[in-house]
């Protein structure tokens, strides 16, 4: 049986939950996820929170299909598998589980590792949609979990290095970052929205964000509900880093921006006044001391811009350096 339940699952989602494909997931979990290491609170936390993420609390187990532009090179997309001509490759092996298994060389390799555990499976290749059945949906998220080691990083509460592993990059990191302490708090016992309860009976600084020290917490607090977890020497926290502040490069844009529309302004009024002068007439001196006055006034604030925009990078890396 998982160590973490439906109606914890659904406690801590966002949205209403699609009950079939949770099911899913839950039947895949209590079959085989101890034998992959899944049962343990703080590594199933991880994985259930970056799948909530992917398949929008598993309303979605299959690519809405348009086809968009993308989705029409899946066609030819060799490096997924398919073959390089327009064949129909792209929607055949489409997008399918709540991790989105796509593209032929995908589904072979899910096929694969299921005859490898001796598991039996249904060919995938031959039946694309068989993977949206019972257990196999579920154990989608299962096999790339395990064949990407992620329960390494699990065990070092590193929620960063999971999803640029699950999404090749940092894309949705704030909403996996959410999911994940919000499921993590309901597994303790706490509300999904308690995480400044959770930070006061912690001792942290109560300020509601689920920063690295939260995270970390909140991974110690998972890793003590398996009795002699913590000692194991792989299980650690990853390293606390406080997000610096940062002062946007758009700063200097804003700076310069405004400092050249000054500039343009004055030069502009200055002709025009040292024109005006003269057409009304004034004498050639006073002509002369107006426009001196206005070229004057345009270097001081050509000089004052490379001044304030300097200021502004020593201050961005005093900021950034601290």
């Amino acid at each position: 049986m998982s160590v973490i339940t439906a109606a914890q699952v659904r406690t801590a989602a966002k949205s209403r939950v699609n009950e079939a494909n949770l099911n899913s997931v839950m039947i895949a979990l209590d079959r085989y996820g101890s034998r992959f290491g899944l049962d343990r609170p703080h590594r199933l936390v991880h994985l259930l929170a970056q799948v909530m993420h992917e398949s929008g609390d598993f309303r979605y187990d299959r690519e809405v299909w348009g086809p968009t532009p993308a989705q029409a090179r899946y066609d030819t997309r060799t490096d997924l598998g398919n073959t390089a001509a327009k064949d129909g490759d792209g929607k055949l092996y489409m997008g399918r589980t709540e991790i989105q298994i796509t593209g032929k060389a995908n589904y072979r390799a899910f096929l694969d590792w299921c005859r490898a555990q001796g598991l039996n499976p249904p060919d995938f290749v031959a039946s694309p949609d068989l993977v949206n059945t019972n257990p196999w949906e579920g154990l989608s998220a299962i096999w790339y979990w395990e064949t990407h080691n992620l329960n390494r990083w699990a065990d070092q509460g590193d929620t960063e290095t999971i999803t640029k592993k699950v999404n090749g990059g940092l894309n949705g990191y704030p909403d996996r970052v959410d999911r994940f302490a919000r499921l993590a708090l309901v597994v303790l016992g706490y509300k999904p929205t308690d995480i400044e309860k959770f930070q006061a009976a912690t001792g942290l600084d109560v300020d509601g964000d689920v920063g690295p020290k939260t995270r970390a917490a909140l991974h110690q607090a998972l890793v003590a509900l398996t009795p002699g977890e913590a000692a194991r020497p792989e299980v650690k926290t990853a390293p606390v880093t406080e997000e610096k502040p940062v002062v946007p490069v758009s700063v200097d844009k804003q700076v310069k921006t405004k400092a050249d529309r000054t500039g343009w302004l004055v030069g502009v009024g200055g002709t025009l006044g040292t024109t005006i002068t003269g057409i009304l007439g004034a004498d050639w001196q006073t002509v002369l001391v107006f426009g001196g006055v206005a070229l004057v006034a345009l270097l001081l604030i050509i000089l004052l811009r490379s001044q304030i925009v300097s200021a502004v990078r020593e201050i961005r890396g005093t900021v950034e350096g601290g």
